[in-house]
């Protein structure tokens, strides 16, 4: 797993690039703040390595909670930023600063 941040001077924002090696699954999204948790919304393409991706633009100046979700199983970022714990949850999940 690992996360990039490319903050883009012309604009207000970051690229973040997540990506998950997770060879055998068959669907890998990241959900979050910044998504309103949507599986949808974060699904992630899966390269022919077997490593799953996907490039986001999210507003830089702040911090969003976030999970993958791997073939339906909830996991975190070992690289996140730090980790929060959510009640609703009842578990902890990332933390990206942009």
């Amino acid at each position: 797993m690992s996360i990039k941040k490319q903050f883009i001077k012309s604009k207000p924002v970051c690229k973040v690039t997540f990506s998950i090696e997770a060879k055998d699954a068959v669907s890998a999204s990241v959900v979050g703040d910044f998504n309103k948790w949507s599986v949808e919304d974060g699904a992630l393409s899966k390269l022919k390595n077997g490593t799953f991706k996907g490039v986001f633009e999210l507003p830089k100046d702040s911090s969003y909670e976030f999970k993958y979700v791997i073939d339906g199983v909830y996991v975190n970022e070992s690289e996140a930023d730090s980790y929060k714990w959510n009640e609703f949850a009842g578990t902890e999940n990332g933390v990206l600063e942009v």
